[in-house]
């Protein structure tokens, strides 16, 4: 073998087994490049989202809930008036879901790179507290892949939204498979739902694995309380 093929070889080997290597990280967790990215991008939004929580709600906000009866109509009135500032690609809240490991800042919008920072909210869907259907996708191997293990999902378990002007619980009702066309599963359903959503399977994008989750426990912001306090 002349030296020209032998360095060849050797270059294509190393090559090989570096695409190897991170093919087997991705499997195994998540995408090493891109998520070096992610995490600066997600420490980012974790600031914005601190900045949020120190000036919301506003004083003007609070008398806008005074003398609403129920803490859940305070906390649609509180929801629509945050809605109403959102931003395509700023930070609005933080979601936890243990059940598939995620601890993360969500953003508004689902544009790529919304999607790059973390979890997007999808802008034609609701806020917490409206009594809407929600949703939210993630990345399952890219960008810090927030949503890597959604198929860990299932009936019962809890995910929590943590919103500047409250926090809101939903349990798992079901998890399904569908096309990535399938528009209507974020359609409103006459009571609040929160929908999360990942390609599927993992290196496609060719359908949605979706997890569904109703409303459970609510709590509000209330000054005069001290901060926030159970609904139900």
């Amino acid at each position: 073998m002349s030296r020209v093929a032998r360095i060849i070889s050797t270059v294509l080997i190393t090559a090989g087994l570096v695409v190897m290597a991170d093919v087997g990280l991705t499997d195994a967790y998540k995408e090493p490049v891109s998520s070096l990215y992610g995490e600066l991008q997600q420490a980012e939004a974790e600031d914005q989202l601190a900045d949020l929580e120190t000036a919301y709600p506003t004083a003007a906000d609070l008398a806008a809930i005074r003398g609403v009866r129920g803490l859940n109509a305070k906390a649609k009135v509180l929801a629509e008036r945050f809605a109403d500032q959102a931003k395509e690609g700023e930070a609005i809240g933080r979601i936890l879901a243990p059940a598939m490991d995620t601890n993360a800042v969500f953003l508004e919008g689902t544009k790529t790179a919304t999607l790059q920072k973390g979890p997007g909210h999808y802008p034609d869907t609701g806020f917490p507290g409206q009594g809407k259907t929600i949703g939210i996708a993630g990345h399952r191997t890219t960008y810090l892949a927030p949503f890597r293990h959604i198929d860990s999902m299932s009936r019962g378990d809890e995910v929590t939204l943590e919103m500047p002007y409250g926090t809101f619980t939903y349990r798992v009702q079901k998890t399904q498979i569908v096309d990535d066309s399938a528009v209507q599963i974020v359609r409103d359903r006459g009571y609040e739902r929160l929908v999360l959503t990942a390609c599927h399977p993992l290196y496609s994008a060719a359908q949605r694995y979706v997890a569904f989750a109703r409303l459970s426990d609510v709590a509000i912001f209330d000054a005069a309380r001290g901060g926030r306090f159970q609904a139900n």
